[in-house]
């Protein structure tokens, strides 16, 4: 039971979750077909290099699709990326490296933040 005072939630991760997977299918790049060290080595399991890849990924594609802010692309090729690297290397990849990532760049979590949040991304 939520009390008078206490404001409505309406985060909802599946919600979240659904976004960011068009976001990524929103990303058309061929992982295979990019040249790039950083993109080689976390699809080999090294993900440690993911923001490197990441990064890397989102200037091309960025540059190919000049009408996409720098927060709409990261958020694309990052989901992307997790995702490829998922497929490529299961047991490497944590559930919250797609967290990390987003929360650890002050940009995109600022923009999310000026949208008034997930809910109204």
């Amino acid at each position: 039971v939520q009390s008078a005072e206490e404001p409505t939630t309406t985060f909802d991760p599946v919600v979240i979750a659904s976004r960011l997977r068009q976001m990524g299918d929103q990303c058309n790049m061929d992982f295979e077909r990019v040249s790039s060290e950083a993109l080689a080595e976390v699809l080999n399991g090294k993900m440690e290099k993911f923001g490197a890849a990441g990064d890397s990924l989102r200037r091309n594609w960025r540059d190919q699709n000049p009408e996409l802010g720098y927060e709409r692309a990261f958020l694309a090729v990052s989901v992307k990326l997790i995702t490829s690297a998922v497929k490529k290397v299961p047991a490497v990849v944590l559930c919250n490296q797609l967290i990390q990532v987003i929360n650890g760049n002050s940009q995109v979590r600022n923009y999310i933040e000026a949208l008034g949040g997930w809910v109204r991304m």
